[in-house]
Order: structure tokens, then sequence, then C-alpha cells
């Protein structure tokens, strides 16, 4: 199953311009066999995913949360509360949380606008459960050096998505999975198991 796990909508991030029936026409029309929607610290209500799903209900469609975390941004897949996932949150508290509400953590475009990742995962004492390897918002540089990362850290999950925030970028990059999604649960312990394959579209 190929799944975007990295996207936002103009009705939760302010700094996207895709509408969300827009959206799940075009996962359909690129290939994707779900999505996943990560605003920027939001999550979507359950009852609004839902309306989602019956527009296309051959799309599976779940919510996750890109958490503007100290240091940098951290998406997180299986958590229903954001209390303690407020913008600021230190990584080491971040994973702890994500861990506690049984879900899981990626960096999201690692060591983009000069971050320090290595350090930043040393000064923190922390340990992702996976790392976003390529997106559209990731250039060659970038991905050579995530790519460099995951040599060294194989016990991390790879991911590839869109970080789509304008429509023709929907599954630029993609995540296939070995093993079925079809729900939160799923994708959790897809992701624990590490059975990703990041993906650039028509690879």
């Amino acid at each position: 199953m190929k799944f975007d796990l990295h996207m936002h909508t103009r009705r939760y991030s302010p700094d996207s311009i895709i509408d969300p029936e827009q959206l799940i026409r075009q996962a359909k029309a690129v290939g994707l066999d779900g999505i996943v929607i990560t605003e920027h610290d939001r999550l979507w209500p359950e009852h609004e995913l839902e309306e989602l799903r019956q527009m296309q209900p051959d799309l599976v469609i779940l919510g996750g949360v890109e958490v503007s975390a100290r240091g940098g941004d951290v998406l997180c897949y299986g958590v229903t509360d954001l209390t303690n996932l407020r913008r600021g949150v230190s990584w080491r508290d971040l994973v702890a949380e994500v861990h506690r509400q049984g879900g899981v953590a990626v960096a999201a475009h690692p060591y983009r606008w000069g971050q320090d990742f290595d350090a930043l995962l040393k000064e923190q004492n922390v340990t992702l459960d996976g790392v976003e390897v390529m997106s559209n918002n990731m250039d060659k540089a970038l991905r050579r050096a995530t790519a460099k990362f995951t040599e060294k850290h194989p016990e991390y999950a790879t991911l590839g998505n869109s970080d789509a925030h304008e429509i023709d970028v929907v599954g630029c990059c993609r995540t296939e999975f070995g093993v079925p999604v079809l729900s939160l649960a799923d994708l959790v312990r897809a992701i624990q198991e590490r059975q990703t394959t990041p993906m650039i579209h028509n690879q």
C-alpha cells in the first residue's frame, strides 16, 4: 500500500492552499492508497475525517500532526491528545508523550534550515521511531545527509512524503508499506516494525 504521510490543508494550516476535497481527489489520481493529514500543531476532528472518507471510500484517510517542537518539526502518528505536545516541547518530552499514547514520532525534513539533527538527538538523549528521508522540501543534499544518518541508524523507519502545501506535489514522494494499513493502529505498528519503503512517484 502506498501512502503520503505528511500533508497540509488550508482548513487548519494557514501556509497551505489545498482544499481538503481537492486533496482526496488528487491522492486517488496519483495512485495513492492512503493519506495522513498532518496539520501544524492541530489534529483533525475524527468526524471531519469521516466526512472525507464518505466522499472517497476507497482511500484510507487518517489524521496525524506535525508538532513544532524545540529543535525541529516532528510528525506524530497515533496520538489523540495534544495537551502535552504543544509548540516548543522538547523532543525528549515529545517522544515520551507520544509513546505514552501508543503512537510513534518521526523526524520531519531533518537537516533542513541548517538543523544539526545528530547533535540534537545526542543533546536531548532521545531516539525517534523514524525519519523522513525524502520530501518535496528536501533537496539532494538533505536527502544525502539523511541517507547517511539512516545507514548508521538502521533502527529508524524511513519514510517518503510530499509535505504538500500545494496540490501539484501530493504524492510526489510516498511510503510503500509491506503490510496492510487500514487504521492508525496498523500505521503505528508498520512504522514500529520498519515495514516502510520510501519512494518517488513513478519510481
